[in-house]
């Protein structure tokens, strides 16, 4: 027969994720808190190892999971732990050996179906989603709850169950059951498997959610809102001779992704009139430009700015990574179909016309839309052998093997890079981006270096990006207005990255704008900026 687990023993709630869980920081805070060299920077969204262990260091100690030291002294009196009760329940099945404490299963927040930690890698990030603005979770809803168990044999702490014979079940609960989850307490699975039975979810075969299209990358969706009086604001600021360029401004850069195609309908359901054929008419220069790019929504913004990079003579390097770098498979997907609906042409055949070579190969992997899931797990192995054949095809050779790495960066979601970026620089005493600088050169380089910026902090990216358009003699008015106008769309993403700007160059992004820019054009994006 079986022996039940000791009275007073189970400190911990049946189901809930393990001790030595992590604390995340929160996710509207910017900039990042310094992190030691000895575990993955604090970033938003799960994925990275906590800051208490180093890279391949143990990730836990003390007594096994359950309360029970191995080699202990088993009290007379006492029956002698099954191999099931020394390990909550299960069949041992290894330590944690990778250096990383046991990971969380909370994807998008959800308490995990698994009764047992999954062994192959981090969870799932919380996925946010573009043009959301970020929440700030309650550490109770954050972290674990921690609890120390005693040693097998030790005086029972005060129990969470009223007293009760010995070897008999606790109340209104048989054997083979979970404990009812406390009121107050991290949730336990929904439902009661059997004691040690396999969780839903197939061991080795985790789960990934596909992450959802951006708002405004899905065709003909709108906002259900009444735009009229915007749409008569804006016939009234063109109506007659002159315009009033502070009221187009004023209801043009307050609207959402979801309300573009709303206040044009209303416009021409209210006026029998084309807004975007209207404002072309009536502003012009970079002032134009700006409110365009708005009216045209972030998808057909995208559409219009790739036939702009790839048609001519040349090709506007900048304004195509803007573009397609670093995007969500199902935002790639809505951008080739929206090019083909739009110009009738297949976009990876316009962009292999335009690039050569092993660039061409790089933005084929890129347009094929093959990315990891941001809620695919970090897993340990996977990362450190990522690591291994980077740093085989680039400072281990004479000459990089470029399309591996090509292959490795475009297939791997951000978490995933973030983790390949930090363990490549904790082996190696190196930056992964100083790395592609040295080893990479031209368009390709430049590709490299911004999916290591987006996998490691996207918010500094588009600051340095956003500066790179000003610096300089003159001023790159084109991929400015593209980078703010993008940035337009996501109010919590702008506000990071106002952050990050000020915190890498000491002074005021919408200062900086002020003093690059002039007249309507510099009310229009300081506008879009505040």
């Amino acid at each position: 027969m079986s022996y039940p687990p000791p009275q007073g023993s189970y400190s911990q709630q049946y189901g809930a994720p393990p001790p030595q869980g992590y604390q995340q920081p929160p996710l509207s805070q910017y900039p990042p808190q310094e992190y030691s060299s000895q575990g993955y920077p604090p970033q938003q969204g799960y994925g990275a190892p906590p800051q208490s262990h180093g890279y391949g260091q143990g990730g836990h100690s003390g007594a096994p999971h359950g309360g029970y030291l191995q080699g202990a002294t088993i009290r007379p009196g006492r029956p002698p732990p099954s191999p099931q009760q020394q390990h909550n329940g299960y069949a041992p099945q290894g330590q944690y050996n990778q250096g990383y404490p046991p990971p969380q299963q909370t994807p998008y927040g959800a308490p995990s179906h698994s009764l047992y930690p999954q062994q192959q890698g981090y969870p799932p990030p919380q996925q946010q989603p573009y043009g959301h603005a970020p929440h700030s979770p309650t550490p109770q809803q954050q972290g674990y709850l921690s609890s120390q168990q005693p040693p097998y044999g030790a005086p029972p702490p005060q129990s969470h169950y009223p007293p009760q014979q010995y070897g008999a079940p606790p109340p209104n609960q048989q054997y083979g059951q979970a404990p009812p989850p406390q009121q107050g307490t991290y949730a336990a699975p929904p439902q009661a498997l059997p004691y040690g039975a396999p969780p839903p979810q197939s061991y080795g075969n985790p789960q990934t959610v596909p992450t959802q299209p951006s708002p405004g990358y899905v065709p003909g969706q709108m906002a259900r809102v009444d735009m009229s009086r915007q749409a008569d604001e804006c016939r009234k600021a063109m109506k007659g001779l002159g315009t009033d360029e502070a009221a187009l401004i004023r209801v043009l850069t307050k609207i959402t992704p979801l309300e573009v195609p709303a206040i044009k309908e209303t416009f021409r359901q209210r006026h029998g009139r084309d807004l975007e054929h209207d404002v072309k008419t009536e502003v012009s220069g970079h002032f134009e430009l700006c409110l365009l790019s708005i009216l045209r929504g972030p998808l057909q913004q995208d559409v219009w700015c790739l036939n702009k990079a790839l048609k001519g003579a040349g090709t506007d390097e900048n304004l195509l990574n803007e573009v397609l770098v670093a995007r969500s498979n199902a935002d790639m997907q809505a951008i080739k179909q929206a090019y083909y609906h739009t110009y009738h042409r297949n976009l990876e055949h316009d962009v292999r016309d335009d690039l050569s070579a092993k660039t061409e190969r790089l933005f084929s992997m890129i347009l094929s839309a093959t990315r990891q899931e941001e809620s695919a797990p970090v897993i340990p192995q996977s990362i450190d052998t990522d690591v291994a054949e980077i740093h085989r095809c680039t400072e281990a050779r004479i000459g990089a093997e470029q399309l591996t790495v090509c292959s490795i960066l475009s297939n791997r979601s951000d978490n995933q890079i973030r983790a390949i970026a930090h363990a490549y620089e904790h082996k190696y005493r190196r930056p992964l981006e100083k790395v592609f600088i040295h080893e990479f050169s031209g368009h390709m380089e430049d590709v490299l270096v911004q999916m290591v910026r987006c996998g490691t902090d996207r918010a500094m990216r588009d600051a340095i990006n956003i500066e790179n358009a000003m610096a300089g003699m003159g001023t790159e008015d084109e991929i400015l207005v593209t980078r703010i106008v993008k940035l337009h769309w996501s109010p919590a993403h702008l506000q990071q990255v106002k952050g990050a700007y000020k915190a890498r160059y000491r002074q005021d992004l919408i200062g900086r704008v002020r003093g690059e820019t002039s007249g309507d054009y510099e009310r229009c994006l300081v506008a879009i900026l505040q």
